[in-house]
C-alpha cells in the first residue's frame, strides 16, 4: 500500500507566508547518507535564505505546502549536485517546471571519472578514489550506463536554455574539475552562471559548519545566492 511512498522533510524559516522552494538531494554516493545527515545545512539554507526546503529522500515527489510555484529551485551536495542537474534537465526536455535556479554544491557530473583530479585528490583527502569506484559500481553496476547524461549530467547534448546555477567546489576534492567543467559547460551554454572554489577544503566540507569556518562562509553564500535568485522573480 506504501510502496510509492516518499519519504520528504520540510523546513520552513517563517509560517503564513508564501515562500520560494528549494528541493534539496542530500549527498551520500547514491549509497549512503539520509535526511538526518543533511539535517543542519537545511536549517541553515532555510533561514538563511529565507524559503522553504524539501529535503528529499531521492525520488523527487515533494508535497507542495504553500509554495510559490513560479519559484522554484533544486540542489543538492555531491550525489545530490549530481541529482539536481539531472533534474534541471529532465524538467528542460519533459517540460516540466521552470525552474529558478540550481545549486550545485561539488556535484558529481561525470561519471567516467577520468579528470586529472580524482587522481591529484584521490587519497588522503576524506573522499577517495577507491569510495568513488564503491559508490559508482554500487550506484551504476552496469558500466553502459555511467556516460547517460541522467548518471553523467556533463555528457548530455545541450546545456542550453537551464536555470541559473551556482556552482561549488572544494579544492582538495576528487569531483572538482568536473565539477569546474559542469559550470564552464552551462556558461558556455549561455546559462547565467557562478563558480566558486573553496580551494582550502575537502569533499563534504559544508557538512562541518562546528569546526571549519570555510564551511559556514559557504553556506552563507549559497543562501545568498538563492535568495538573490528568489528575489528576482516576481512573487
Amino acid at each position: 500500500m506504501f510502496a510509492n511512498a516518499v519519504a520528504v522533510r520540510a523546513y520552513r524559516p517563517v509560517l503564513g507566508e508564501t515562500l520560494p522552494a528549494l528541493v534539496f538531494f542530500h549527498g551520500g554516493g547514491w549509497t549512503i547518507g539520509d535526511l538526518g545527515t543533511h539535517d543542519v545545512v537545511c536549517r541553515q539554507l532555510a533561514i538563511g535564505a529565507r524559503c522553504a526546503v524539501f529535503s528529499i529522500d531521492y525520488r523527487l515527489a515533494p508535497e507542495s505546502l504553500k509554495i510559490d510555484p513560479a519559484r522554484i529551485a533544486v540542489g543538492g551536495d555531491s550525489a545530490g549536485g549530481n541529482l539536481a542537474a539531472a533534474v534541471a534537465l529532465m524538467a528542460r526536455d519533459a517540460g516540466g517546471p521552470a525552474l529558478a535556479y540550481q545549486l550545485l554544491i561539488y556535484p558529481a557530473t561525470d561519471q567516467r571519472c577520468e579528470f586529472p583530479s580524482h587522481e591529484r585528490n584521490g587519497a588522503g583527502y576524506l573522499l577517495t578514489k577507491e569510495a568513488i569506484g564503491f559508490f559508482r559500481s554500487s550506484y551504476l553496476p552496469n558500466p553502459k550506463d555511467r556516460t547517460d547524461w541522467r548518471a553523467s549530467p556533463l555528457l548530455a547534448s545541450s546545456h542550453a536554455d537551464l536555470p541559473p546555477a551556482f556552482v561549488l567546489t572544494a579544492g582538495y576534492d576528487p569531483l572538482v574539475d568536473e565539477g569546474r567543467a559542469y559550470a564552464e559547460r552551462l556558461a558556455a551554454a549561455g546559462v547565467e552562471t557562478t563558480y566558486r572554489e573553496y580551494p582550502d577544503v575537502v569533499h563534504g566540507f559544508v557538512l562541518f559548519g562546528g569546526v571549519v569556518d570555510a564551511a559556514n562562509a559557504a553556506v552563507a553564500e549559497c543562501c545568498q545566492r538563492l535568495r538573490s535568485a528568489f528575489e528576482k522573480v516576481p512573487a
